[in-house]
């Protein structure tokens, strides 16, 4: 079965960071395009950035240079580094993988 278990959110006061995991099972991280997206309350689903299995890596201009999306192979595990938080960030976090979302995590940035 293929399943995405994201984890890692919290409160956080503006300019903090956290670091978000999400841990896959059924499937390798490093096979497919994997993603981080967002929404927050009343907002449309918002792409946050993807890694591609060349690891290349995109982001939303909202979270560039901030935010920093990376996998542990060895650990099936995709995360997403994110520094210098606002409370434009704040919301619900899901990891993507090809059809598969996980149940997300929330962020809440707030001082």
């Amino acid at each position: 079965e293929v399943q995405l278990q994201a984890s890692g959110g919290g409160l956080v006061q503006p300019g903090g960071s956290l670091r978000l995991s999400c841990a896959a099972s059924g499937f390798t991280v490093s096979s497919r395009a994997m993603s981080w997206a967002r929404q927050a309350p009343g907002e449309e689903f918002e792409w946050v950035s993807t890694i591609n299995p060349s690891e290349v890596t995109v982001y939303a201009d909202s979270v560039k240079g901030r935010f920093t999306i990376s996998r542990d192979n060895a650990k099936n595990t995709l995360y997403l580094q994110m520094n210098s938080l606002k409370p434009e960030d704040t919301g619900m976090y899901y990891c993507v993988g090809g059809s598969t979302r996980g149940q997300g995590t929330q962020v809440t940035v707030s001082s």
